[in-house]
This record gives C-alpha cells, structure tokens and sequence, in this order.
C-alpha cells in the first residue's frame, strides 16, 4: 500500500457517544486507576471529546490492551535495534494542532451511534490498487461527510467509531462517489470492539499490517487523562521493514529487509527500555512515554522512520510534541515476537490460501 512520508489530515470530527469501560494494567510504571464509566456506550450522542478517552476498545485480554512491560525480549533484539539505529531517525509525532499543506496534522476519525449505512465499493486509481479481495462488503455506517485524512490526498484514511454497536469501520484511499452517495476505496475493514476476532490469515485492512488504525492512534483527552492504556501505531521506511508479518498483524507489505538476525515485520512491538528517564519530559509526553513502557509501539504501516500516528487536535502543544524527537531507536527494544509469516515463502503463502 502507499504511504506518504508526511501525513496531515482533517480536523477531528465528532458526533460523540458515551464511553464504554477503559482498559487496565500496571507493568514496570505506575498508572492512575482507570476512570469509572459504564460498560456499555450509552445510546444518546454526546459532542464531548472527552468522552472518547473512557472507550473501550477490544476486550481486557486484548493485544491492544496487554500490558507488555513485563513481556520477554526477543533474542534478535539487539540486531534489530541496530540495524534501525543506522540512520538514527528521532522519534516524531505525526499529529498535532494546526495544519500543514492546508490541513490539519493527524489521522481523524468521527464517532456516531445511529448513522444510517450508506454504498461502499472498492477500486483502484490513481493511487494506490484494488484490495476488494480481501475487504469487509459494505454497506457502512459512515457519514458521506466524515473526515477523510489529508483532505482526500495520500492515504485519505477514513476512520468511524460506532460507539452504539461497539464496531469499527475503516477505510484507506477513499473517496465520495460520483453524487456523493456513498463511498469508494482501495480497501476497507470492520472491527467489533467487543471481540479478539482478527482479520483472515493475509489480508489486509486500512492499514498495510491488517490491523486496526483507530487503537493505535494517540487522542488528546486520553493523554490529558494521564494514562494511555494501548499501544501506538508507528511507521518506518520500506527498506527498514521486512517482507512479512507477526501476530497481531496480519498482512506484510513488499519491504526490502531481507535480514534473518534482524528481521523488522509488520506488528513488530518495541519498548520503550525501562531505564530510560522521562522525568524532565511535560506531563503529556510522560503519558505518552510511559505507554511506549508499558504498551510499546507497534509497525502498522510503512512511512517515514519512526513516525507515531494520532488524531489531531487544536489542543496539542506541538513544540512539546517535538521534545519527543529526543527519543532514539536506541532507547528502546524489540519485544518477543510470534512466528513471522512470509508470503513469499511457499509454505506460508500455501497457507494464505494463495
């Protein structure tokens, strides 16, 4: 799938509902206990941003919700941590407040409760190809005004939650159709939020690792909350990224590190290392680093080198966000993987059923 080097989208649009149970975990940094909220979303709509930061995303035993600074190192990490420490990208935060290239800095998303399904159909163009194949059908409850990323240009993410129904609808490369009656895109993917169920074995989703965006992205009220309870969604270059992929992802991208030492897949986790000192960092970028602690990071797509995704928002500081870029691949390390599949390998593309 293509991917930018810089992305900028649309300014979060909201249509709130109530929030749902947050997620828990304590690990190797301590963190405030989660808000009391109900279980379930309420069924009336709210413009509240801040109720977006009490959502349940997945259940307790989740990957998005395992805390995982306790977990193994995996026996490569050294290797792997090296071969991404040669060009020495600094960490950055690809969201913010503000705009660039005439929209605002992040991945956006709108949340409904009743919204009416409208077409989805997916193509290729100019852009990017046809992933039809392997995409939820449509019809999908996404507003035909919802924001699209980057104002319709480069991966033109569309992200909805149905906090009604606790399901997830996400779109990449998409459009309007013709009449603006429904939507078109290279492909599309349904999440419930109440179930572990993944993706089938090689397929793709918005996203080129056949995740989810949406739980990976940072969102300013979960930050200003004092806890982010989940990974974070980061990028690298193709030619920092290996031609396969290791649960939770489930799809690889064409990257050209053909290293066995040191493989890079798609749903790679680093972690932030423990002794690493946040105490002179803001009280948001220690939220923000305490996550990469205890949830780590996770490879979804391909971008620019250590990229971290969020929603934008006007009340990101972005000259604190810069502070981040103080953080170095060498600051952290590569969590134990699963298996890596190669669908270039006979046996693992046999079992991609191809």
């Amino acid at each position: 799938m293509k991917k930018l080097t810089v992305s900028a989208s649309v300014l979060l649009a909201l249509s709130a509902c109530g929030g749902g149970g947050g997620g828990s975990g304590t690990g190797g940094v301590t963190l405030p206990a989660p808000p009391a909220v109900p279980g379930t979303p309420s069924t009336g709509c709210s413009t509240k941003p801040a109720d977006l930061a009490t959502l349940q995303i997945f259940p307790p035993d989740s990957p998005w919700r395992t805390d995982i600074s306790k977990a193994p190192l995996d026996y490569r990490s050294s290797d792997i941590i090296s071969f991404l420490a040669q060009t020495n990208p600094p960490l950055f935060a690809n969201f913010g407040s503000g705009t660039y290239n005439g929209a605002p800095i992040g991945m956006p998303f709108v949340v409904v409760c009743d919204q009416a399904p409208v077409s989805v159909s997916y193509r290729a163009n100019s852009y990017d190809g046809n992933y039809g194949s392997e995409s939820d059908p449509g019809p999908m409850p996404i507003p035909l005004d919802a924001p699209i990323e980057e104002n319709g240009a480069g991966d033109a993410h569309v992200l909805v939650v149905d906090a009604k129904n606790y399901k997830l609808y996400e779109l990449y490369n998409a459009n309007l159709t013709a009449g603006g009656t429904g939507w078109a895109a290279s492909s599309g993917a349904k999440f419930d939020l109440n179930s572990n169920a993944q993706r089938p074995l090689c397929w793709t989703s918005a996203d080129a690792a056949g995740l989810p965006i949406f739980p990976g992205l940072l969102r300013y009220d979960e930050v200003a909350s004092g806890a982010v309870r989940h990974p974070i969604r980061f990028t690298l270059q193709a030619s920092r990224v290996s031609p396969g992929f290791t649960a939770p992802a489930r799809h690889a991208v064409s990257g050209s590190n053909g290293s066995t030492t040191a493989p890079t897949p798609m749903g790679m986790r680093l972690r932030l290392k423990p002794g690493v000192d946040i105490s002179g960092y803001s009280a948001s970028n220690r939220t923000i680093l305490t996550a990469m602690k205890n949830y780590g990071i996770i490879l979804a797509d391909i971008g620019s080198n250590f990229f971290i995704s969020g929603a934008p928002d006007p009340r990101w500081d972005n000259g604190d966000l810069q502070k981040l870029r103080a953080i170095r691949p060498s600051d952290f390390e590569v969590v134990q993987m699963d298996r890596i599949y190669n669908p270039q390998i006979p046996a693992d593309s046999a079992l991609c059923g191809r």
